[in-house]
C-alpha cells in the first residue's frame, strides 16, 4: 500500500494549528490543512502491513484494535498516493457516513495502532481521512436514494452521530425514516456539545441536506416521552431506534454545591454554540466566563472544550483539575501497542493558557452572598480519598463540572417505555441484534453502550440499522 519504501524515505508531517494568540479571538476551525502534494506524500508512508492493526479486530476480544468503524485505511491511503481521490472517497464512505466529522474530532485510535507508531511515527491517518472527505464534499455531496421502497416505517429518536448514521443507512435501504429531535436543529452532540472551533456546524448542515434528499424526515422540538408520547411511536412505526446521548452528568455532591456559579459542562457549552449559530437561547440564564476565574473539574475532552470556550469568552484565568494521577508522558509500547494507550495528552485548548493539575479532590465549595468564591481541595490517593496535610484552596467565580456522564436520562422516554436497563443504567440491548427488551425497540450509541467517542456512535448507528433492516425484512444487505 502506498509507496513500498515510503515509510523509510518520508518523514511524518501533520497539520498545524493557527497560533494560539490568533485563534482564541474567533470561533472558527483553526487546523491548517496540508497541501494536496504533501497529503499524497504522507499517504505514501502507509506500509504494506501483514496485519493492519489500524482497522483490525482483536482475536481475543473481537473488539477493534484501531478504527471502530473498520475504515479500510491502507486501501484509501494507496488511492490517495496514486491520486485517485474519487475512489478513495467511495471507499471511505463505504464504512463511515461522516468522515469529515471523525477527521476533525476523533482521537485517532487508528494512529495509536499503526505499525509505525511503534517508534512514535504513525501515518497521519486522521489528516488524510479529513482531506478525502473535505475534497469529496467540496465537489458536491450526492444523495444516495434507494432504488425501491420497502413500505416499512422506522422512527429514530435522537439526531446525534448514532441517530444520523442509523437513519441514513435505513433510508438507503428503502425504509421511510423519521428522526425525532427535541432541540431546534439536528446534530445532537455534534451541534450542541462540540465547540465550533473544533468543528463548524456547516458540516452537520450539509449532511442533513443530503439525508433529506435521501428521504429522511426530521421532526424538531419533539421531546419523545415528554411532548410526544413514546408509546405512540411504538404503535405507529414498524421499528423504533433509541439513539439519544448519555446525558445524565456525573455530579459532585459536596458542601456548597448549590452555590450560584457552579454549572455542568453541558449547560455551558450548548449556550455558546447557540450564540455562534444565532439560535435563540430562550429563557435560560446566560453562563459566561468573561472576566472570571474559571475552574474546570474533569480532564477529558469535555473539560478541554470548556477550557477553550472559557478562554475565547475572555476568562481572567482557567484552571483544570483532574482527580486521576498525571499519566506518563509516553506509553510502554511493549505493553500497550496496538491498543489505545494511557499517556498524557495535551489538547489545543490546554495550550491556549490553562493551568492543569492532577490527583486533585475538591472537598467543598464556599462563597459569598450565594455566589461561589472558593474551592477547598486536597491531593487524592489511589482510592480517590483526600491525603491529610495536602489541603489547599483556589479562588473561582465560575466552576464547570466536566466529569463525564453516567447514563441516558431516564425521565420521560426511557421510563415511559419501560425498557430494561443494564447495571450501569443504559438501555439494555443485545450486542448483535441491538434489540431492547421490547421487540420493536432498538438502542444504539451512548444510549446503549454509555459515554463514548463519536466514531463509536457512528459504528453503533450503522450496526443498529443493519439489525433493524434484518428484523423488518428477514435479510439485509447493509454492512455491519
Amino acid at each position: 500500500m502506498g509507496k513500498i519504501t515510503g515509510f523509510l524515505e518520508i518523514e511524518r508531517n501533520d497539520r498545524h494549528y493557527e497560533p494560539a494568540e490568533k485563534r482564541i479571538h474567533h470561533w472558527h476551525e483553526f487546523v491548517l490543512p496540508l497541501p494536496e502534494a504533501e497529503t499524497k506524500q504522507q499517504a505514501a508512508r502507509c506500509m504494506d502491513c501483514g496485519v493492519p492493526y489500524c482497522h483490525g479486530t482483536s482475536a481475543v476480544t473481537g473488539a477493534p484494535t484501531g478504527c471502530p468503524v473498520n475504515n479500510q485505511i491502507p486501501d484509501w491511503n494507496d488511492l490517495v498516493y496514486r491520486g485517485n481521490w474519487e475512489e478513495a472517497a467511495r471507499n471511505l464512505h463505504s464504512t463511515n457516513n461522516f468522515p469529515e466529522v471523525t477527521g476533525r474530532v476523533c482521537p485517532a485510535p487508528c494512529e495509536a495502532s499503526c505499525t509505525l507508531n511503534i517508534d512514535d511515527n504513525p501515518v497521519t491517518i486522521k489528516t488524510i481521512e479529513c482531506a478525502i472527505a473535505d475534497r469529496a464534499i467540496a465537489l458536491g455531496l450526492k444523495p444516495e436514494p434507494p432504488s425501491a421502497k420497502t413500505g416499512k416505517k422506522v422512527a429514530v429518536v435522537g439526531s446525534g452521530p448514532a441517530g444520523l448514521a442509523c437513519a441514513q443507512q435505513l433510508a438507503r435501504a428503502g425504509h421511510e425514516v423519521h428522526v425525532y429531535e427535541r432541540w431546534a436543529k439536528a446534530g445532537g452532540l455534534l451541534r450542541y456539545g462540540i465547540p465550533d472551533f473544533k468543528m463548524e456546524k456547516i458540516h452537520v448542515d450539509k449532511r442533513v441536506v443530503q439525508m433529506e434528499a435521501e428521504g429522511v424526515r426530521f421532526h424538531y422540538g419533539a421531546d419523545v416521552g415528554v411532548s410526544l408520547p413514546a408509546e405512540k411511536l411504538v404503535k405507529d412505526y414498524d421499528a423504533v431506534a433509541l439513539t439519544g446521548g448519555s446525558e445524565k452528568p456525573r455530579d459532585l455532591e459536596i458542601p456548597g454545591r448549590d452555590l450560584d456559579g457552579i454549572h455542568f459542562a453541558m449547560d455551558f457549552l450548548p449556550q455558546q454554540n447557540r450564540r455562534v449559530s444565532g439560535e435563540e437561547l430562550g429563557a435560560v440564564k446566560p453562563i459566561l466566563a468573561k472576566g472570571k476565574r474559571v475552574v474546570v473539574i474533569g480532564g477529558g475532552d469535555t473539560g478541554s472544550d470548556c477550557i477553550g470556550t472559557s478562554i475565547r469568552q475572555g476568562a481572567a484565568s482557567v484552571t483544570n483539575f483532574e482527580i486521576m494521577p498525571q499519566p506518563p508522558d509516553h506509553e510502554n509500547k511493549d505493553l500497550t501497542w496496538p491498543l489505545w494507550p494511557l499517556k498524557l495528552r495535551t489538547s489545543s485548548s490546554h495550550e491556549e493558557g490553562a493551568e492543569r493539575d492532577f490527583a486533585v479532590l475538591t472537598t467543598k465549595f464556599t462563597g459569598e452572598n450565594g455566589q461561589v468564591k472558593k474551592l477547598h481541595c486536597a491531593r487524592a490517593d489511589d482510592k480517590f480519598k483526600p491525603i491529610p496535610g495536602t489541603e489547599f484552596e483556589i479562588e473561582a467565580d465560575l466552576v464547570l463540572l466536566a466529569m463525564g456522564f453516567v447514563h441516558p436520562l431516564h425521565e420521560g422516554m426511557v421510563k415511559s417505555l419501560g425498557v430494561a436497563l443494564d447495571p450501569r443504567g443504559n438501555v439494555k440491548a443485545d450486542q448483535t441484534a441491538y434489540q431492547s427488551s421490547l421487540p420493536k425497540v432498538f438502542a444504539a450509541g451512548d444510549m446503549r453502550r454509555g459515554q463514548s467517542l463519536v466514531v463509536w456512535a457512528i459504528r453503533e448507528g450503522r450496526q443498529c440499522a443493519h439489525a433493524i433492516d434484518k428484523f423488518l425484512m428477514g435479510t439485509t444487505t447493509l454492512p455491519r
